[in-house]
């Protein structure tokens, strides 16, 4: 199923005569996909891979950028260059400074279209943190809030034949006061649990021509039972459609069927179902049609056949099912995070890389924490097979005195079994009050990031807050995305103060795993250790920061040895509490990252502190894996 190309852009392939003196910032970490970066290969694949055209212009490279306080107008002069798509603050922009509170980032890029626009013109940004305002040759043509997801712009009206003119405005807050600003692990004072600061843009920025009616979104589930069903939310212009769906395996097709409107469903029998141990995927092809059966667009995607559900085990406690059949989700925190270019991995190669290792040490499963990666991350783990527990982005005011984190023991002190009381008797302690409109925002960011990543099979959990950060309207929200999306669980807070309209239980504790299981109250939830371990080792030349805080939990160990015993101990630990009716464990972390030293890998991602054939015989042995 091949696509024909429709318009022709051209991009002004002439780069500033500086494009040779481009380095990243100096005495800086990098991985070894890091040092290989240059502004001729930052990010040149394509960017959304479920949602394939083949005519779009890829507008990474060096940009001129100015800094400038938050009360002036645009530049008069751009001398400096960064390299996009590389946050201002990381090594791999070039730059590798913070932006202060006061101030704010601009952005100039020209390109070069060989005719006008036949259809329409679309610019994408897959991430730009967190406030910015887009103009083109001049024009306003919009601004966009959230920092973590991607979002497009249409510049049909704006752009001409010739050179043109893209100018952005970033502000970027991070964790200042009263702005309830959606950072995840983002903080101006980086120590401890919390990283640098990324500000601007931070992911691929393309054009893309399309029809003047065309697919803007497809929203596809397959089931176990081979049922497809899809819908396609349209852009442009509006007139009457169908939608076409073809599917293939393995470039064979085995079903296509015309729809009603914008919708389409087919069944395909004896469907291959996708799992971890089986990750089959589907080829699809969507084509919009108008009412004499022309072709209007086509985009190509794809789709993995699963079914996500719960069952009773043994013992009587829920278990999480895929394709009907009982799984254990057994897999790492991961933050995400890399040292030359924090929110975004350096190269395509270095998320398969790391995901690969995962998948060799017996993880089945990887809890994405606190941010959404670029779209390439989750087809990435559709292909190898690899369940993702997708956490919302925090921020913003939760109920931070230390008392009113009472996690699952806010049963503890004054839990009844006769008296049907889940809740503390502080009840208001457990969230925080959050205005209308920064919640209205909250909301805004989790929709979009349910809508972007909706079909991915490999994600089968959204988690709504970890721990109580930012934790507000649990009830509410947890209400909201069961009903969006009831296809997949909700842990409505990871560690945080628990809230019944959630389907799973979730306790933290360090370094140890625990739950307690003696409470009945949690017995209608699956039941999951969703951190502990944290083990620390530092290797020296490793180090992100020799002389902040490095550390671990439970405090470094003396030798590697020690190292891996605790990590052993742990597992074990975990495997008890599997026999006992927990369904899943995620332990802390893939990588170390700035002054954590608790990674399974040097944040450098150059020394793996245990194979991954070490990690899976403990895994074996402790019961984890079969």
């Amino acid at each position: 199923m091949k696509l024909r190309i429709l318009f022709s852009i051209i991009l002004c392939a002439s780069l500033s005569s500086m494009a040779r003196d481009w380095r990243p910032a100096e005495n800086t970490m990098l991985t070894p996909w890091g040092e290989k970066i240059t502004p001729d290969n930052a990010w040149q694949e394509y960017p959304r891979p479920q949602m394939v055209r083949e005519n779009w212009t890829n507008l990474n490279g060096l940009w001129k950028f100015a800094v400038t306080r938050n009360t002036a107008g645009r530049p008069v002069k751009w001398e400096k260059e960064i390299l996009v798509p590389f946050a201002l603050e990381t090594p791999l922009s070039g730059v590798g400074r913070r932006l202060e509170s006061n101030e704010v980032i601009w952005y100039r890029r020209s390109f070069k279209l060989k005719t006008a626009p036949k259809g329409r013109l679309l610019l994408n940004f897959e991430g730009v943190d967190y406030k910015c305002i887009v103009w083109v040759n001049g024009e306003m043509v919009g601004d966009h809030t959230g920092g973590n997801l991607a979002f497009s712009f249409d510049i049909t009206q704006q752009a001409r034949q010739g050179n043109n003119l893209i100018e952005l405005r970033v502000i970027d807050g991070t964790d200042d006061p009263d702005l309830y600003q959606l950072r995840g692990k983002q903080k101006r004072d980086n120590s401890g649990i919390w990283y640098t600061p990324s500000s601007g843009i931070w992911a691929t920025v393309w054009l893309e021509e399309v029809p003047h009616t065309y697919i803007d979104r497809l929203e596809v589930l397959a089931d176990m039972h081979g049922q497809v069903k899809a819908k396609a939310h349209l852009g442009g212009t509006s007139q009457n459609v169908r939608l076409k769906l073809t599917v293939a395996d393995n470039g064979e097709v085995v079903e296509e069927k015309v729809g009603f409107g914008n919708a389409v469903s087919l069944s395909i029998p004896n469907a291959r179902l996708w799992s971890p141990g089986s990750p089959n995927l589907y080829e699809l092809e969507f084509e919009l049609l108008d009412e004499a059966g022309n072709v209007l667009d086509r985009v190509e995607s794809y789709t993995g056949f699963r079914s996500v559900g719960k069952a009773r085990g043994e013992k009587g406690n829920w278990q999480f099912t895929l394709n009907g059949e009982k799984i254990f989700h057994w897999g790492p925190l991961d933050q995400g995070w890399w040292p030359g270019s924090f929110l975004n991995p350096p190269a395509d190669d270095a998320i398969v890389w790391e995901m690969e290792y995962l998948k060799a040490a017996g993880f089945n499963m990887i809890r994405k924490h606190k941010k959404a990666e670029p779209r390439r991350y989750y087809y990435h783990a559709d292909k190898i097979g690899l369940l993702i527990w997708q956490d919302q982005t925090s921020g913003g005011a939760g109920p931070n005195e230390w008392p009113k984190w009472k996690k699952l023991r806010a049963l503890r002190d004054d839990y009844k079994p006769n008296n049907n009381r889940w809740w503390s008797s502080e009840d208001d302690a457990l969230e925080a009050d959050w205005p209308d409109w920064a919640h209205e925002q909250y909301m805004a960011e989790l929709k979009s990031m349910i809508d972007l990543l909706f079909n991915h099979p490999s994600i089968v959990v959204w988690t709504t807050f970890n721990e109580r950060w930012g934790q507000h309207r649990s009830t509410e929200i947890g209400e909201w995305v069961k009903s969006y999306d009831p296809s997949r669980h909700l842990n409505i807070a990871s560690g945080g103060n628990f809230f019944p309209v959630t389907d799973i239980a979730d306790e933290h504790n360090y370094p140890d795993p625990d739950f307690p299981l003696e409470f009945p109250v949690y017995d209608d939830h699956i039941k999951v250790i969703g951190e502990f371990g944290g083990h620390g080792w530092a290797f020296q030349g490793h180090l992100w920061d020799r002389t902040m805080r490095n550390w671990g939990y439970g405090g470094l160990p003396e030798t590697i040895g020690e190292y891996m015993d605790r990590y052993r101990r742990t597992a074990n630990l975990l495997g008890e509490f599997k026999k006992k009716g927990i369904s899943g464990g995620v332990y802390t972390q893939t990588t170390d990252v700035e002054g954590e030293l608790n990674g399974l890998i040097t944040y450098d991602r150059k020394v793996m502190k245990m194979t991954p054939e070490k990690l899976a015989e403990i895994h074996h042995e402790a019961g984890l894996i079969d």
